[in-house]
């Protein structure tokens, strides 16, 4: 149930916000135990790259992610670790 879950999280990002790069790393074993791992929703890393966040904060581009994935919350993601960049960022390897 994993993999297909990773892959509709990458799908609707990378439909959301036509991006550049897209991963999705399932970090649930990590959590183990916690409450809200217990009702099958996972924990997630999700690093995403697009255009669509110039100009924005952080606040704001973490804003955008979870609204693009708000029908998968809280059923199937319990938690996300977003790290979203625009390609004009003056770091693109840094994590926002």
């Amino acid at each position: 149930m994993t993999q297909p879950r990773i892959e509709r999280i990458r799908l609707q990002l990378e439909s959301a916000f036509s991006a550049s790069r897209v991963s999705v790393i399932d970090d649930s074993a990590r959590h183990a135990g916690h409450a809200g791992a217990s009702g099958g929703a996972g924990h997630y890393i999700v690093r995403i790259e697009s255009q669509s966040f110039s100009g924005c904060s952080r606040l704001q581009r973490h804003r955008m992610v979870y609204e693009a994935l708000a029908d998968m919350l809280p059923g199937e993601i319990h938690a996300l670790n977003v790290q979203a960049i625009s390609p004009d960022d003056d770091n693109p390897s840094r994590t926002s």
